[in-house]
């Protein structure tokens, strides 16, 4: 398996056309990968909300509980 440097290195090796091929290739790779995480995140929510475990709100209640999740339940100073 090539290192990241050397995945670099050949890179700066190709040509113009090849570099934008390959690119081209990386994005769409990128995308469908991107595309498969939706799905699954997507299947999970459906899931929770037949399940009834999904949280609903709005923004002010996520950013409320992402705060409450951020504060140690034992607070190390007083």
């Amino acid at each position: 398996m090539m290192t990241l440097q050397e995945m670099i290195k050949s890179f700066e090796g190709l040509s113009g056309d090849e570099q934008d091929l390959l690119l081209e290739i990386l994005q769409q790779y990128r995308a469908e990968t991107r595309e498969k995480e939706i799905l699954v995140n997507f299947k999970e929510l459906k899931e929770a909300m037949a399940n009834g475990t999904a949280k609903k709100g709005t923004v002010e209640d996520l950013i409320n509980d992402l705060n409450s999740e951020l504060q140690p339940s034992n607070p190390p100073y007083a």
